[in-house]
């Protein structure tokens, strides 16, 4: 049976099937505050479309005119999912549009989007989106709140056993069929995080029956269980995130900027979070001015949180001028903190630093592979003015047969590090000889 038809059949019982990718950056919540909803690698600044309310007709047009695009695009699209396979997903969707929602539709053309593979293709999210005021994190076999709005304090550090009727571990499996199937399997996870926490997603996946609330079913650390119901921020809401960690991580505070660097006098480090590969030439001033006037031991680049930019800005900014620094560039005194957030640009840094300087690797794999299609454009449907998103180029950025940029020390992040505001990766690194 093929993943429509399954579709289907769940729809006319209740449920609908599959899942998309939109956003270029991971989904893992809770950057400088903001708990985000959709994947943490994808700019989600550019999405358009609000209304998707069309007929079965137009929206045969829209997935026509995707079917028909989005191969002819991209450079590649056919080499981890068979041309066979992906027209044959789409007849099928095809096939059961006049038995979908708008919710389910959008789902069912995210999810042939991201049979091409690589995480820089996809269908955006439109603004209006159903974001949902808490922030999920998985922890091992768990899913944690990490974050919510004020009024639902009482919700933080439990774990999510449920949504609505949906059994976690089933819903992980719904939000799974609309990640790429070519990145790994930390990005996918990251990116679910987010497709839990974001009501458009989990009505078009037959989680809830509408993309305005959630029921979340939680249960606390002492046994006990409750069922909380969250509604969907309105478009562009910002409510003050109030966090579940003891004390703020230094990688969660908020930047001003693309960059910003703390010198840690206790530890003689001097820590510089990098959120975004664009406008770096004033951070990296001031970088340098701290280097020269402080002399530190320790240089740590954190680009665990950064969904990229343009891979030249950190290499002429970042990389380049820190090969020039003999009492930094060596091993023990240059690190850089990666994750499965860190994407596109991010990620192609984090290969450079690790190709070109000595730097140390730490924390988590890297979600995107280092060899693979991005650099992208984009187009519109004709009818919903959904934006579709596409690579158009190979680069390689790993030799050999992995692909995969891994930390050197890998670090694997508890609830209890979490909850009690520990950093793990940063203080291996600050109290490594």
């Amino acid at each position: 049976m093929g993943k429509f038809t399954e579709h289907a059949v769940f729809v006319s019982s209740f449920v609908a099937l599959l899942l998309a990718i939109s956003i270029n950056f991971p989904f893992t919540n809770g950057y400088d505050g903001e708990p985000l909803t959709v994947p943490l690698s994808i700019d989600m600044s550019t999405t358009r479309a609000s209304g998707l309310d069309l007929t079965p007709q137009q929206w045969k047009e829209d997935l026509a005119y995707l079917i028909k695009e989005l191969p002819n695009r991209h450079p590649d699209a056919f080499t981890f999912t068979p041309k066979e396979k992906f027209e044959a997903e789409a007849a099928e969707l095809d096939a059961t549009i006049e038995h979908l929602n708008s919710d389910e539709i959008y789902i069912g053309l995210d999810h042939l989007a991201n049979l091409i593979g690589d995480a820089h293709t996809y269908v955006e999210f439109p603004d209006d989106n159903g974001n949902l005021p808490l922030d999920l994190r998985h922890f091992g076999t768990e899913s944690r709140i990490v974050a919510v709005a004020p009024g639902f304090e009482q919700t933080l550090g439990m774990r999510v056993v449920a949504i609505d009727n949906t059994p976690l571990p089933r819903a992980r499996e719904l939000a799974a069929t609309i990640t790429p199937v070519a990145e790994t399997d930390w990005l996918r996870d990251s990116r679910i995080d987010g497709f839990l926490t974001t009501g458009m997603a989990l009505h078009g996946l037959g989680i809830t029956p509408n993309r305005n609330s959630a029921k979340y079913t939680l249960a606390g650390d002492d046994g006990k269980s409750s069922t909380v119901e969250f509604q969907a921020l309105a478009p562009g809401q910002r409510p003050k995130w109030v966090q579940a960690s003891a004390k703020p991580l230094l990688s969660e505070q908020p930047v001003n900027g693309s960059a910003a660097c703390t010198y840690l006098g206790d530890s003689r480090a001097l820590y510089c979070n990098v959120r975004r590969i664009r406008d770096l030439s004033g951070p990296s001033k001031e970088m340098f001015e701290i280097l020269k006037r402080e002399h530190p031991d320790k240089l740590v680049i954190d680009l665990r949180r950064n969904n990229g930019g343009d891979y030249n800005v950190g290499l002429k900014y970042l990389i380049e001028p820190l090969r020039q620094e003999p009492d930094i560039n060596k091993k023990g005194h240059l690190f850089v903190l990666i994750g499965p957030d860190t994407f596109s640009a991010a990620m192609s840094n984090a290969a450079q630093f690790r190709s070109m300087t000595n730097a140390t690797l730490v924390g988590l794999p890297i979600g995107e592979r280092p060899n693979s299609y991005q650099e992208p454009k984009q187009f519109t449907l004709p009818n919903s003015h959904l934006v579709v998103r596409y690579s158009t180029r190979f680069y390689r950025f790993a030799d050999g047969d992995v692909n995969v940029v891994a930390p050197d020390k890998e670090i694997i992040p508890t609830w209890e590090d979490y909850k009690n505001g520990r950093d793990l990766a940063l203080e291996w690194i600050l109290t490594s000889r």
